[in-house]
């Protein structure tokens, strides 16, 4: 007599009916980011370049499976280590990393530690070679270096955590940067939460221009980057290195009158209607070493005189 498990409808042979509840995961998505992760060498990169100083006698999670298994957490959405714990012998995620269980909460934990300055450059160099893999693949013609500062909110007692009168609140004030026309992250820096947003940014972004500009010559290069990085020293790199950039101006008072002689005020023809023009002049600010062409945009509403 055939037990539970081992019965078959008969209808189709192929269903079989079971009482042992298998091993069920609510994260088979997951096997498609491995896949990805194979196809494009995220993985191995990662470990061709990352050199952590490991100093344990003995150890059952490489340190390569214990990033890994990270960065799948984070993507499915078990940010916090503790979530270790509860995944140990989740079958989905014990496929993808090949090993019999999850290293445990205190095991990611102490990996972090294992962190220095160098292991960031290391990884910065992994990001950069995943970066032109990826740029050689899609041709690209155009790389648009898009500027930008972003807060980062703390708890406790971290190091460098400051408050920041902009935001409101106590935290970090890294400086990013990404490409405008695909969206990929090129460069991260972490910095205290009471930095000027334009604060290290020429060392920050010439070592990214340099490169791009020996490894792919062909590639037209612009820079973009709102009034917080409005700096001349960031205007005189781009010049040397021939890259475009587009950054925006605070305006004043003598920005203000240019502005009305280009295009006076006029009383609209038709008020319900927006209008927006464009023009352009010369312009040198008191810090600047010459004139640049500056572009100026007078907006009017619908519905304002």
């Amino acid at each position: 007599m055939a037990t539970l498990p081992q019965l078959k409808l008969n209808f189709n042979q192929q269903i079989k009916l079971s009482n042992g509840g298998g091993s069920l995961s609510s994260d088979t998505g997951q096997f498609l980011f491995r896949e990805f992760d194979e196809k494009l060498g995220f993985s191995k990169t990662l470990a061709q370049h990352l050199c952590l100083k490991d100093t344990r006698a003995y150890s059952v999670h490489s340190n390569e499976n214990l990033l890994r298994q990270k960065l799948y957490q984070m993507i499915a959405g078990y940010a916090h280590d503790d979530a270790a714990d509860h995944l140990t012998t989740d079958p989905v995620f014990t496929h993808m990393l090949g090993t019999p269980a999850l290293a445990s909460q205190p095991s990611l934990s102490r990996f972090f530690k294992r962190f220095d300055r160098q292991s960031i450059e290391q990884l910065e160099r992994a990001n950069q070679a995943l970066l032109d893999k990826v740029h050689t693949f899609r041709e690209s013609k155009t790389l648009i270096f898009d500027l930008d500062s972003t807060h980062s909110d703390t708890y406790g007692n971290q190091e460098d955590a400051v408050y920041n009168a902009h935001y409101g609140t106590i935290g970090f004030h890294p400086l990013v940067a990404f490409d405008g026309v695909t969206g990929d992250f090129l460069k991260a820096k972490l910095r205290p939460g009471h930095v000027y947003t334009s604060n290290g940014v020429v060392e920050f972004i010439q070592p990214l221009i340099e490169h791009y500009n020996e490894k792919f010559p062909e590639t037209i290069s612009f820079v973009r980057g709102d009034s917080g990085f409005a700096v001349p020293a960031l205007y005189d790199l781009c010049e040397k290195e021939s890259v475009f950039y587009v950054i925006r101006l605070k305006s004043n008072a003598k920005l203000q009158q240019i502005a009305e002689d280009l295009h006076p005020s006029t009383t609209p023809s038709d008020v319900t209607k927006a209008a927006c023009y464009f023009e352009e002049t010369m312009y040198q600010a008191a810090s600047w070493s010459k004139p640049r062409k500056v572009i100026v945009k007078s907006v009017r509403p619908a519905g304002e005189l």
